[in-house]
């Protein structure tokens, strides 16, 4: 399911893009989406902050209040890198800002059928390109992206996998196997209930890796591979 949010002052603009974005995923037999509405660039940034990762794509009004689109969307691209931006405006003024903030499009005024469905192509092929980027779990009923390098380290505890990583922390049901096999190269498995990022580890100390200030255990039968692939990403970096 595609998580779509539109932020716009005008109530009525948000209605009027949610329903063409609608008929545009029908007309693409895409699948259901859920939308999440913003009557300004402060409200979303402040949802964001509690819900990093629960947006795969955002439309943004350039013409709001004290935070204008622009705004909005650097501050989110410096937060999530693989969150898909779209502006939505009635002035072409803007067309080039865009380029700073990697932005998949523009749409004017009321956007037209055939330009929502090539931002929606673009959208779909650059999900697919950030998919070996991120890490995607469920928590109950949220859908989390996160972007692999922020993640610190993953801890099993039964049939509960929580990941750790800057932005947040999130409990999932998973096996480490698996996990360990989703995410693939760049993290080592320490302990058999501890995965960690190699880059994420500022040193060995004894029998734990630390992370930070926290100390993570590693296990004797761990303890070779760990030692190998740290020093190789050391000498990488």
């Amino acid at each position: 399911m595609l998580r779509i949010g539109i932020c716009d002052d005008s109530a009525d603009a948000r209605i009027a893009l949610r329903a063409a974005l609608e008929r545009a995923l029908e007309r693409r037999r895409s699948g259901e989406a859920s939308f999440f509405e913003f009557s300004s660039g402060e409200g979303l940034l402040r949802w964001m902050g509690k819900h990093a990762g629960e947006l795969d794509l955002v439309f943004l009004d350039i013409e709001m209040g004290e935070l204008d689109g622009m705004q909005a969307a650097r501050r989110l691209r410096e937060a999530d890198e693989g969150l898909g931006l779209v502006f939505v405006t009635g002035y072409t003024d803007y067309v080039f800002d865009g380029y700073s903030v990697g932005a998949l499009g523009y749409l004017m005024k009321p956007p037209k059928a055939d330009h929502l469905d090539g931002v929606l192509d673009r959208a779909a092929e650059a999900l697919l390109r950030e998919g070996d980027k991120a890490f995607l779990c469920r928590s109950g009923e949220t859908l989390y992206r996160i972007p692999k390098k922020t993640i610190l380290y993953f801890a099993s505890d039964r049939r509960q996998v929580t990941c750790v990583s800057t932005a947040r922390t999130c409990t999932f049901y998973g096996k480490l196997d698996e996990v360990e096999r989703d995410v693939g190269d760049g993290f080592i498995r320490v302990h058999q209930r501890y995965l960690v990022r190699a880059g994420a580890v500022d040193r060995l100390e004894g029998s734990s890796v630390f992370v930070g200030d926290e100390a993570i255990p590693v296990s004797r039968a761990c303890r070779p591979a760990a030692l190998a692939a740290l020093a190789r990403t050391a000498l990488e970096d």
